[in-house]
């Protein structure tokens, strides 16, 4: 997409159809390609890809991977059945998900909900990322391999218990951390260039990606 994306006014179109996304556990075998599970921030090294050469001559050793990384607080809350994203990091604010489809969804209510519905989904070509849990809650991550002929069938719906955070690699189609219910907290930290490659399934592909909110096992 080429278009500036306005993610607090995505303005769907009507009557999408669904694509059900499989929910899996997260453990080091199912997230093996896409990333790994993260038990100290601390520990976790951010890959940064070097800036890509546009003519034949090489870009010289040592440069061109020198942004380094940003990090901060990225909230993930749900105010009714809309789920808002905030990435303080990047200053980025979202609209991730919805509980009932877009043209439905209401804000003035508390009940918790039972499905996320995608809209949108992007992938950072210049490093990997980190999410890590503050509150040691259950979290979603829907994912993709990489590939810029993504379709919507491609994704997998990741459910983390709280007790680890997730590390992803560049290129890693994704779209923030998605809380279960209420407001969640997680400690973000990513390439500083921040560039990002998007899909719009509303648009592209008139869906909508669905998963069940299910707790995860004890």
């Amino acid at each position: 997409m080429s278009e500036a994306i306005d993610y607090l006014n995505p303005a769907l179109p009507p009557d999408l159809r669904l694509v059900s996304m499989p929910v899996v556990d997260a453990t080091p075998a199912t997230l093996k390609h896409f990333g790994r599970l993260v038990a100290e921030p601390g520990d976790c090294t951010i890959e940064i890809v070097q800036w890509p050469a546009t003519g034949s001559r090489p870009i010289d050793a040592g440069t061109g991977d020198e942004a380094g990384t940003t990090e901060g607080t990225f909230v993930s809350e749900w105010r009714g059945d809309i789920l808002y994203g905030r990435n303080e990091a990047v200053g980025g604010n979202y609209i991730l998900a919805y509980a009932k489809e877009p043209e439905a969804a209401r804000e003035d209510h508390a009940n918790a909900p039972e499905r996320m519905l995608l809209w949108h989904a992007n992938y950072h070509p210049d490093g990997g990322q980190l999410f890590f849990p503050l509150e040691g809650r259950p979290f979603y991550v829907p994912l993709a391999l990489p590939g810029d002929d993504i379709a919507p069938e491609s994704f997998v719906c990741f459910r983390f218990d709280g007790t680890q955070g997730l590390y992803i690699h560049p290129g890693i189609w994704h779209e923030g951390v998605f809380t279960l219910s209420g407001t969640q907290r997680f400690f973000d930290k990513q390439g500083a260039v921040h560039a990002r490659v998007s899909v719009d399934f509303a648009r592209e592909f008139g869906c909508l990606l669905e998963a069940p909110i299910v707790a995860a096992k004890a």
